[in-house]
């Protein structure tokens, strides 16, 4: 079957509008008029929302930078003891979810915690007689969402640092320079729009992020979203600050793009050999080794055993059959919503393939935007059309049938599953794009001249080639969907829950040995996609095999 060009236009700019419509809804609302909310907002809160979210962005950035470039560096250019455990395990903390590393803390230093706990026994201190830092805190939350998002500058950081031409380096070593002077002269311009598209993406996270500041009692437009919709039951007044949170959002997507485009560093030599790296011996060999344990230590190894830990001593009453139903809910979620976001992927990816023009790219640019929008801000823009839309349905069965049919699509598993897919189905379209980059179009030619139409060829040439990329486009949506929580939070169906949102009510009920096991479940899940990125980012270096 021959789907003619102006048809695939269609299909992707529908696909396009349905996947903006919670962004477009939630911006609908912006002149709707809430002028009672917002007062009380402007005399209460709102000032607290901008400060608490100004002060989080500024923290992560300085802490995902500080913890990420120095530990990229010195696994690109150094040789250490324990450099190639270092080079993938540092990815470890992105399978750890914020709102989890926020529990095992605060489960550790809390002042019924076993460190302070300990500390009182060793000393005889009482409570009130020595200071503590207090966990739940601004600076608690800018602590822990640094952890587990360095990740992303030493991930981009380290894949830039292994692209560039040693040449250059070279270059740099005989006008004088040591590896210190190289490495912030040149090696550091070089890599600077890698480093600043990590620390975007580590900067949205920490917008969208809802579990840990929720618990941690900071009041962020994420807590304030949810408490405007849920506690005061103004829509419009909610949506509002959603949009504001948006602009937050679409200015640092702006500030990423225009950094690359002022940039004035460009790799000058096609030459790329094997980096000769530096041997470091002695104190400065420990003091790598330090930078590098550190970050990976507080960001994975210590929660998980605190997990395991929670895990043991619960297992015996926790893994009954209610913890069967949510792990089996949230598998189910996960795989549908994968496997419905790679559908939209492949048909987005290789109508873009079939047909490169202005509309088609701004259509599939559209579709995949919603990776950067807060799952807050996306369940509330799902809710308003969708609530809308069942209340006409409603209004047309009294008439016609004279009794109402209920909520068709509000609270449901679809209105669950659409969300998913707003969210994550950029995670999709990039992994199926990529795969179908490194087809050449003589593959396409060759089908097409045997007879096979678009279809077929996609079918019969492209799945096969891209099974691989295929599966790593799954499990990518397959985790994020398990670790997401504010969506889940809002639309899950009555009396259905997850592993992510059973782990954040027991939390909540500061039952927090009791939330070790799902959260442990969803970390062990975790660790698939950053295992597939420790195999691919060393292979990342042109000249390498």
């Amino acid at each position: 079957m021959e789907i003619k060009p102006l048809l695939w236009r269609a299909v992707l700019l529908g696909m396009a509008l349905l996947t903006a419509l919670p962004i477009l809804a939630v911006f609908g609302y912006v002149f709707v008029p809430a002028p009672e909310v917002w007062q009380h907002l402007r005399d209460t809160v709102l000032t607290d929302y901008l400060l608490n979210t100004l002060w989080l962005v500024l923290g992560v950035g300085f802490g995902v930078l500080l913890l990420g470039l120095p530990a990229a560096w010195l696994n690109s250019m150094c040789s250490f003891p324990g450099q190639r455990l270092f080079e993938w395990a540092l990815l470890l903390p992105l399978a750890m979810p914020a709102y989890i590393i926020a529990y095992t803390y605060t489960g550790m230093l809390d002042f019924s915690g076993p460190l302070q706990s300990l500390l009182r026994e060793v000393t005889g201190w009482k409570y009130g007689d020595y200071y503590f830092p207090n966990v739940r805190s601004l600076g608690g939350a800018v602590t822990m969402l640094s952890l587990v998002l360095f990740p992303y500058v030493y991930l981009l950081a380290r894949a830039a640092f292994l692209e560039q031409s040693i040449c250059v380096l070279e270059v740099s070593r005989t006008l004088g320079a040591n590896q210190w002077q190289s490495f912030f002269r040149v090696a550091l311009p070089l890599a600077r729009p890698a480093i600043i598209t990590g620390l975007s993406l580590a900067l949205m996270e920490t917008l969208a992020d809802f579990g840990t500041v929720q618990y941690f009692g900071v009041s962020t437009f994420t807590t304030g979203i949810f408490r405007t919709w849920f506690g005061l039951g103004d829509h419009a007044a909610a949506s509002q600050l959603a949009a504001l949170l948006m602009g937050f959002v679409f200015v640092l997507i702006l500030l990423e793009r225009w950094s690359r485009s002022r940039a004035r560093y460009h790799h000058t030599s096609s030459k790329y050999s094997r980096i000769p790296k530096y041997r470091l011996t002695g104190s400065m060999a420990w003091l790598a080794v330090l930078v590098c344990a550190l970050p990976l230590l507080l960001g994975f190894v210590i929660p998980v055993g605190q997990l395991l830990y929670w895990s043991v001593t619960v297992a015996k009453d926790g893994v009954d059959g209610d913890f069967i139903n949510l792990v089996w809910h949230s598998l189910m979620l996960a795989s549908l919503a994968s496997l419905f976001a790679l559908l939209l992927a492949l048909i987005l990816g290789y109508g873009k393939r079939l047909n490169n023009d202005p509309l088609t790219s701004l259509s599939v640019r559209v579709a995949a935007m919603g990776y950067a929008v807060p799952g807050t801000v996306i369940a509330i823009g799902v809710l308003i059309p969708f609530a809308w839309l069942d209340t006409q349905l409603n209004h047309l069965s009294k008439q016609w049938l004279g009794s109402s049919v209920g909520l068709l699509l509000s609270g449901t598993l679809f209105t669950l599953l659409f969300a998913y897919n707003v969210r994550f189905l950029a995670v999709s379209l990039q992994t199926v794009e990529a795969g179908l980059g490194k087809i050449k179009p003589t593959v396409d030619n060759a089908g097409r001249s045997l007879g096979l139409s678009a279809f077929g060829v996609l079918h019969k040439l492209h799945l096969p080639l891209m099974k691989g990329t295929l599966l790593t486009a799954l499990l990518l949506v397959f985790v994020d969907v398990l670790k997401e929580l504010p969506a889940t939070l809002i639309l899950r169906p009555f009396n259905f829950n997850t592993l992510a949102v059973r782990a954040y009510e027991l939390a909540s009920d500061e039952r927090l040995a009791d939330a070790g096991l799902p959260s442990l479940m969803i970390v062990a899940a975790g660790i698939i996609p950053v295992i597939i990125l420790s195999r691919s980012i060393g292979k990342s270096r042109a000249g390498e095999k």
